[in-house]
């Protein structure tokens, strides 16, 4: 390992307690002390002893102390990702042997919209119940501005969602594709048939970050070379379909949140456009849900990773059961399958 430079100071790597680098690793994610501390199994006195070793080591501050928790410094940020590695070389080294879910003790990171973790991330907890006891699930917002920054310090292990243009960094598998469904109250006027022109009569109800006025570009938004979804719904296909009765669709609901649809179209005649994968939910609500009166995109889901972690067998073998579960047949009985959804065969 070699030693790091800072502005002329140089840590020597021979002299540092490895055991620091895991307090730095919990404090970088956590930026909380007492929430590091019971990560790790050291009380908050500990970890602010391992703090001032580190910042001694390193000369540097590291963490600051904010109303928003502790933030890293420059210098934190540098040394994060090298840091974080070798954690993982490590492990890596002491479990060449493979990986055994049953009796490893882990935690992974999954970046997920409440949509998948209402969905997936449900059925991911129950299969990890039964064959993973010791391994622990963290699912954070994929909406945040920061995601790819985050994959990049391998604070996120995976991403699970609608990406664009993946760049080269990361690796990207398919884990399903889906369509779009409408979702209507009750005694609905289209419970009977959703024909053009009565979706044309209503106002709609649909999940998104944000269209064109919020700098999305086809539906997507672009940071730091990973574009990822901002409407959840195929929002040309919908256009397209309305004009050919000379209509415009009315927004009258646009949320982030996918779950907060069903109770604010209970009690309306308002038409939700979400994606199929959400139909078991929104049935579970009391809702209808009924085919869209036109041909729209499919919606590839993938589940995206830093390239770094290929040869993880822990990683490994989170990510094939990630995609395992995502590919089962929604509760609704079909199965996406070459970009149209299909009779489950079974």
């Amino acid at each position: 390992m070699n030693a790091i430079h800072d502005g002329g100071a140089v840590a020597n790597p021979r002299t540092l307690d490895l055991n620091l680098i895991r307090v730095f690793d919990a404090l970088m994610e956590e930026r909380n002390v007492n929430r590091a501390g019971l990560r790790l199994g050291l009380t908050q006195s500990a970890i602010s002893h391992a703090l001032n070793r580190l910042r001694h080591h390193l000369k540097d501050e590291l963490f600051v102390r904010t109303r928003a928790g502790m933030m890293p410094t420059a210098r934190a940020m540098e040394v994060s990702e090298r840091l974080r590695e070798a954690i993982r070389q490590v492990e890596a080294a002491f479990g060449a042997n493979g990986f055994d879910p049953a009796t490893a003790q882990r935690r992974f990171v999954l970046a997920a919209n409440d949509m998948m973790t209402a969905t997936v991330g449900a059925r991911l907890m129950q299969v990890l119940a039964d064959t993973a006891p010791g391994l622990d699930l963290v699912i954070r917002p994929s909406t945040r501005i920061d995601l790819a920054e985050q994959i990049d310090m391998g604070l996120i292990d995976v991403a699970l969602g609608v990406f664009s243009d993946v760049p080269a960094r990361f690796h990207a598998e398919v884990a399903c594709r889906v369509g779009d469904v409408a979702a209507v109250r009750q005694g609905h006027p289209a419970a009977d048939g959703l024909t053009l022109p009565v979706l044309a009569h209503h106002s709609l109800g649909v999940v998104s970050l944000g269209g064109p006025e919020a700098g999305a570009v086809g539906g997507y938004i672009l940071e730091r070379g990973l574009a990822r979804q901002s409407d959840a719904f195929d929002r040309e296909a919908l256009t397209a379909a309305l004009a050919t009765v000379g209509a415009v669709p009315r927004f009258r609901v646009v949320t982030p949140h996918s779950l907060a649809l069903p109770p604010v179209i209970a009690g309306t005649d308002m038409v939700a456009i979400v994606p199929e994968l959400l139909s078991p939910l929104f049935r579970r609500a009391g809702l209808l849900v009924l085919p869209l009166p036109y041909a729209g995109s499919t919606t590839v889901v993938q589940l995206v990773w830093h390239r770094r972690m290929v040869t993880d067998p822990g990683h490994t073998w989170f990510r094939a059961l990630l995609a395992g579960i995502a590919a089962e047949p929604t509760s609704s009985g079909r199965r996406a399958i070459g970009g149209r959804m299909q009779p489950d065969a079974s």
